[in-house]
């Protein structure tokens, strides 16, 4: 960003007033002086350099961002900022929110969850989803609003697939083998603390899964094994579904198709709970 004339002014005076010979010399202090009339012409033309130089970065990042194909990480952020019931000036990528308040912003802007793969034949499928108790896919007129969103700013022969699903389906069975000192028979803590501690702890790690994040078996283990007196976690069976498609057992990791994924019903969490006497 250029300085301003009074600033590379300044700083050759700083200049001169720091040099052996020069500050010997240059000792008046009137705003005439023939070497601050000097100062001031070199620092004019500096500043006009710099705003030349600042025009000319602007118009080549300009012509960079049209001609550049943009990533799949532009992609997932532009998805972000679709504000639905709000028009997009043409041949822009970029809302118009002049007097536009930032809460009126944030509210327009429902997508809240978004990630971009790319298949083997090129196609970008782009996931979103939004946020209520949970998150959600957007309603049918949500998504005409946001496929015609992304038809407008997407470069020029781009394919897409834009999709917002329902979470897929999990069902899971343990083993859990606990301490009887903190938890009962139930699962419970004893203390009553918690009344479902290792439900409660499958389920916010399947809440904490990043958006389009892998769900891996072992990783579940780690998080059940973070619960006081669970002393060995167990899983018996893993299936997931998603759509029309049956359940398919999960053995180590699974990438959800939704980008996220949840028990469909309270009885797809299993768990049988085991006293474990204290370890050698």
């Amino acid at each position: 960003m250029a300085r301003t004339i009074s600033e590379i002014q300044q700083t050759m005076l700083d200049e001169i007033a720091g040099d052996a010979t020069l500050s010997t010399v240059a000792t008046s202090t009137s705003k005439v002086a023939i070497y601050r009339l000097f100062t001031r012409i070199v620092a004019t033309c500096a500043w006009t350099l710099e705003v030349l130089y600042d025009t000319l970065k602007v118009e080549l990042n300009d012509l960079l961002a049209a001609l550049k194909p943009h990533s799949l990480r532009w992609y997932a952020n532009k998805a972000k900022d679709f504000q639905y019931g709000f028009t997009l000036p043409i041949d822009t990528d970029k809302y118009d929110n002049t007097g536009v308040s930032e809460d009126d912003i944030e509210a327009a802007q429902i997508v809240r969850y978004s990630a971009v793969t790319e298949g083997e034949d090129g196609k970008l499928r782009i996931k979103v989803a939004k946020e209520g108790a949970d998150l959600e896919p957007l309603s049918a007129p949500e998504l005409a609003s946001f496929t015609e969103y992304i038809a407008r700013i997407k470069d020029a022969g781009v394919r897409v697939l834009i999709t917002s699903n329902t979470p897929d389906k999990l069902k899971l069975t343990l083993q859990i083998y606990y301490d009887p000192l903190i938890l009962n028979s139930s699962g419970q803590r004893i203390d009553g603390a918690d009344l479902e501690p290792v439900q409660n702890a499958v389920k916010n790690y399947l809440k904490n899964l990043p958006f389009n994040g892998v769900f891996v078996l072992a990783y579940l283990v780690d998080a059940l094994q973070q619960v006081e007196g669970v002393v060995i976690p167990h899983v018996v069976t893993c299936a997931t579904s998603y759509a029309a498609v049956p359940f398919t057992t999960v053995n180590v990791q699974y990438l959800p198709d939704a980008g996220y994924l949840r028990f469909e019903n309270p009885a797809d969490l299993v768990i049988e709970f085991i006293p474990q006497t204290q370890l050698q």
